[in-house]
């Protein structure tokens, strides 16, 4: 007890005498006043803003992306690593580079198609003869598809096999569309031809390989990407739509980072797990072709017309198939075959990193990232946003090589490798680095597509960043327009906030949709995602149409997405701005009563679905109800106390506590066991769902799945997501409290 009294003393003498200390020098001395405690109480410079946008060039970001795009750059093959050196020249740059600037190597796993014996597609007839084969590259329009580094389409982490079977038709592959398929054929041994969208590319492999598909082909449908245009005089290069031979590439895993290395950074001597436990990858081979080639199969197809639903714009009248081709076609009495050639082999990747160091609290990081690796060109996807990227490191690097200006947190850069294999890059860093980052760290900032199209803003965040986005997007005009990229932004994407009425849409990050998810979801830094979007009322893409196809490009992006690269300086000018932002504010930028206000819409949606369905099986949704309420009081109350402080003048450990509670909310959120079928998913409101309920996605898939099965046991599942979400929230609010 005299131990524990001693040091109760001493503590608070410390404290007491740290209090004396801060309050002489928080007495006005004028010029008396020590520099560490002028710059501990200072604020953004508004001014500094306005010359960083000026600054930000749209002919420097247009040279960028050509120097970016001279060469396919897939992870870990020579254009890669030339654009490695291209990153590091930038940032070490005596003149306009960061403080340091370095690589970051690791050793990851991952799946290449075989450039001597290469992933085929054909139909062949009982005699043995080839009646038909998919073309095996895209065709070329322009110099760029000729490269003999264009890598061929293949589906990564697809197993090599040779298969054969009937074909049918099965939409976008999702378990509805198989089970609706199984009730009148016999699926065991055909090929499925699915398409894009609806479902994520591996599941459409994992849920076939259910019902006995040994293979499975996935095109990328007109109608979904192209507006129903199927011709090549109404595609690229004569427009931004897919030309007909045009195949979207992609990684065909569930889970992100390093599969052989989960939760583990993956270095050379890191402990690797047997390929076979892997889960998540196609079970069956899987190859995706265009859209021409998908035609010649799916038109020749037997059997019952499509759901109205399944109908695409090819020319002809979809079937489901036989399985297999009418009586009538040339093909009839065939089956497809795949030949898959896919190996898996560990490779070298790099992260490049680069720092700009805090003046006032280096040990606070704001992260700003954007992957390097591409599947051919890039242009639009990654490099748009790594043109971005470059030019807002240009110029804040410029300004603190002159000495005109140091942020008062440290600023990190990100150029992650092996994205496009499943988020690799940036997932490693945070597993490297989880105990520094995680408890440092402000925010993160991604702009991994930039420019998807030249009509407005868009982008999804924490809701705690939403104010920052708000004051970053008023301060910059949209470009072809007299309005600000905010007033643009409400005219495309908007909602109607009790507490603000209309307001610009802004997304949450559910899901794992680029190299934010493994900062929001496993370490739980308020993270957020911008780019600039299309006109959704005139046109249906469900992406931009050459994404991740040979035809993304230099002349694509410069032609047919953003000629002036007004856009790409748009997004520049709004990211940086809330990079500066963040970066250099007393008090972080953040709303605790916008995150209020989005579990309250959470939880009115989980009320109506769910409620009733709940009370019937003995659980009551009060708790839930008062843990929102409590939030909402909670934020209230500290939103007050940072309105009526006076930080600059009051002691800086106030400010550094009230910056802790903001940064840290988050991270409130994480339960490492409450997903534990969901790798890296610890983020109980933004972690993915299954269920079309946008609410709290435990609860929401749990409550789905017991209604399907009626089991006690699912209701008692339902039961305990509803006590991790309460618990959980209840926990956020007494963060934002008062020290117990």
């Amino acid at each position: 007890m005299l131990k524990e009294v001693l040091l109760g003393l001493l503590a608070g003498a410390g404290v007491f005498t740290v209090g004396i200390l801060l309050g002489h020098f928080a007495i006005d001395k004028g010029s008396s006043l020590p520099e560490w405690a002028r710059d501990a109480s200072r604020d953004v410079d508004e001014s500094i803003i306005e010359k960083f946008l000026a600054e930000l060039d749209t002919s420097e970001i247009k040279e960028n992306l050509r120097e970016l795009t001279k060469v396919p750059h897939m992870a870990t093959t020579p254009g890669d690593e030339a654009t490695v050196d291209f990153m590091l020249k930038r940032w070490q740059d005596p003149k306009t580079g960061l403080d340091s600037a370095w690589r970051e190597d690791y050793k990851v796993y991952l799946s290449f198609p075989n450039k001597t014996n290469p992933n085929k597609v054909s139909v062949v007839d009982p005699e043995n003869r080839v009646l038909f084969t998919a073309r095996e590259k895209e065709k070329a329009y322009k110099p760029e598809q000729e490269d003999p580094e264009v890598v061929q389409p293949y589906a990564a982490y697809s197993p090599a096999g040779n298969v054969k079977g009937k074909l049918v038709y099965a939409n976008q592959g999702k378990m509805s569309d198989y089970e609706l398929l199984n009730q009148t054929l016999d699926l065991t041994g055909c090929i499925a031809i699915t398409r894009y969208g609806g479902e994520g590319r591996s599941k459409k492999a994992i849920n076939a390989a259910k019902f006995g598909i040994v293979g499975v082909l996935v095109y990328t449908e007109p109608y979904d990407i192209n507006d129903g245009l199927v011709s090549e005089s109404e595609t690229y290069p004569h427009s931004w739509y897919l030309p007909p031979s045009g195949v979207e590439r992609g990684s065909y895993n569930i889970d992100f980072g390093d599969l052989l290395t989960p939760y583990l950074a993956a270095k050379d001597d890191t402990y690797r797990r047997p390929k076979e436990e892997i889960t998540g990858i196609p079970p069956i081979p899987a190859q995706p072709i265009g859209f021409e080639d998908a035609e010649r199969l799916i038109c020749e197809l037997d059997g019952d017309n499509v759901p109205d639903g399944w109908q695409g714009s090819l020319n002809c009248t979809y079937k489901l198939g036989g399985p297999g081709f009418k009586p009538t076609s040339p093909l009839n009495n065939s089956n497809v075959h795949l030949d898959i050639y896919n190996t898996e082999r560990l490779e070298n990747s790099a992260n490049v990193m680069g720092v700009i160091r805090g003046s006032v609290e280096p040990d606070r990081y704001v992260i700003y990232g954007n992957h390097r690796d591409s599947w051919v060109h890039g242009a639009i996807d990654p490099s748009s946003g790594t043109a971005v990227m470059l030019e807002i490191t240009r110029v804040l690097g410029k300004m603190v090589k002159e000495g005109k200006w140091r942020p008062r947190r440290s600023i990190i850069f990100g150029s992650w490798g092996a994205e496009e294999f499943g988020l690799i890059g940036s997932a490693e860093y945070t597993e490297e680095y989880f105990s520094k980052l995680s408890e440092r760290t402000v925010a993160y900032i991604n702009v991994d597509i930039s420019v998807f199209a030249n009509a407005t803003l868009r982008a999804s965040a924490s809701p705690a960043a939403q104010s920052v986005l708000f004051t970053a997007s008023k301060q910059v005009n949209a470009p072809g327009t007299t309005k600000s990229v905010y007033d643009n932004w409400i005219q495309y994407f908007n909602r109607t906030s009790p507490n603000y009425g209309i307001i610009p849409n802004v997304g949450f990050l559910t899901g794992a949709g680029s190299d934010y998810a493994a900062f929001m979801h496993y370490l739980g830094v308020t993270s957020m995602d911008i780019s600039y979007y299309y006109d959704r009322s005139k046109t249906r893409a469900r992406i931009y149409p050459a994404y991740h196809t040979a035809y993304d490009t230099f002349d694509y992006a410069s032609t047919h997405i953003d000629p002036g690269f007004t856009s790409h300086q748009a997004v520049a000018r709004t990211a940086g701005n809330v990079l500066v932002r963040l970066a250099d504010s007393l008090l972080l930028p953040f709303n605790c009563s916008d995150y209020a206000e989005s579990l309250e819409q959470y939880l009115s949606q989980a009320v109506t679905a769910f409620e009733g369905k709940l009370a019937a099986n003995g659980v009551s949704m009060e708790s839930l109800k008062k843990a929102v309420q409590l939030f909402r009081e909670t934020a209230t109350k500290l939103d007050r106390l940072i309105r009526d402080s006076d930080l600059a003048k009051e002691t800086p450990l106030k400010a550094r506590r009230i910056n802790d509670q903001l940064m840290l909310l988050d991270r409130a959120f994480l339960d490492p066991l409450a997903f534990p079928e969901k790798y890296a998913f610890r983020h109980v409101i933004w972690a993915s769902r299954s269920s079309s309920v946008p609410t709290f996605p435990g609860l929401a898939d749990a409550v789905e799945q017991a209604e399907r099965t009626g089991l006690k046991e699912d209701w008692d599942q339902a039961h305990k997501h509803l006590s991790i979400v309460t618990q959980a929230i209840a926990g956020a609010a007494h963060t934002l409290d008062d020290v117990i």
